[in-house]
């Protein structure tokens, strides 16, 4: 009951009623490993802020989750679980598409900006680490080249990122180490800015980054490792029962294979594997599965850097986090 006479609030308060009680609008950031309830958590900070006359709307700052159609593989929200609150930068991106950050730092930014301009704290929610980074803090992005992007993207493509990170360990070691070798989109990057003769954009932050927005909350939801590692287990298994290989087989059909980005999300490039015939089901699964567990403690060291946040358990009420916004 109680949940529902918040949702109630927290549409009208979004709608345009008491207003009285907002100052200046608010950044809020809650960020994490996935699996780890940021979701949940930023429902219940919206409706607390909403109970306390701040209205407040939700921007996403998951990568794969910008893609249409790519919703079980991502654990996307579904409208109908949104409690009545606005959400923002949610199926913008066909699969064919690619998902710059430089893009999504302008377009996030312009959601917020959007956002403040009604008056309303902005929710930034995601696990995608350089997504988050772009739009909280200063940052600033060298050009692009699209010929010689794809001249790199083929060669990732026909030999792998062992090779193209072997020539960027030679010509940038500092930002080699900051990438994992198995990450093609990450190498293919640096090297292009390398050729484009700048210097690499940091696989980090800045020493010492600057707010983009002065008045920033930043919450990272965390929870113990071993809860943390059956939870995503389980949830891969999930997504096979959830009917994962079909939704699979219909972003084939709309060009998923030749996505530069899409096409290599966890749990989806296993899936397209096995509808190719080269990775069993339980193949399939039992990578994805690894490969989450080891993007999940990527996500944990690239948050651990943000000096300004403040970590909590998931059960956290968000009533208190709110009230301490004051």
């Amino acid at each position: 009951m109680r949940g529902r006479k918040l949702s109630a609030r927290v549409q009208v308060s979004i709608a345009g009623a008491p207003q009285s009680d907002v100052a200046s609008p608010r950044l809020w950031a809650v960020v994490g490993a996935t699996g780890t309830g940021k979701t949940a958590l930023s429902l219940d900070l919206v409706e607390a802020l909403a109970a306390r006359g701040r209205p407040a709307e939700i921007v996403n700052a998951d990568a794969m989750q910008l893609y249409r159609g790519m919703d079980i593989g991502t654990a996307k929200l579904p409208e109908t679980a949104r409690r009545g609150i606005r959400h923002h930068l949610f199926d913008v991106l066909d699969v064919t598409d690619e998902a710059a950050v430089a893009w999504y730092q302008k377009a996030a930014r312009a959601a917020i900006a959007g956002i403040h301009g009604r008056g309303a704290d902005a929710v930034l929610v995601g696990g995608s680490g350089l997504y988050v980074s772009s739009v909280l803090f200063d940052f600033r992005f060298p050009p692009r080249d699209p010929e010689l992007r794809e001249r790199l993207e083929s060669e990732l493509d026909a030999h792998g990122p062992g090779a193209l990170y072997a020539r960027l360990r030679e010509r940038d070691a500092a930002t080699a180490e900051k990438i994992d070798p198995r990450n093609g989109r990450r190498i293919v990057r640096a090297l292009e800015i390398l050729e484009l003769g700048e210097r690499t954009h940091g696989a980090a932050l800045p020493a010492e980054p600057a707010l983009w927005h002065d008045d920033t909350r930043i919450i990272g939801v965390s929870m113990p490792r071993a809860e943390l590692v059956a939870r995503l287990d389980a949830r891969v298994e999930g997504m096979w029962r959830d009917g994962l290989i079909d939704e699979v087989r219909v972003l084939r059909e709309r060009g998923l294979e030749r996505g530069v980005t899409a096409r290599r999300a966890i749990g989806y490039a296993q899936a397209l594997a096995q509808l190719a015939g080269d990775l069993t089901e339980s193949e399939a699964i039992a990578e994805t599965q690894a490969l989450t567990r080891r993007y999940a403690r990527r996500q944990v060291s690239w948050f651990k850097r943000y000096d300004r946040l403040r970590w909590i358990d998931p059960t956290t009420d968000a009533s208190t986090l709110a009230d301490s916004s004051a």
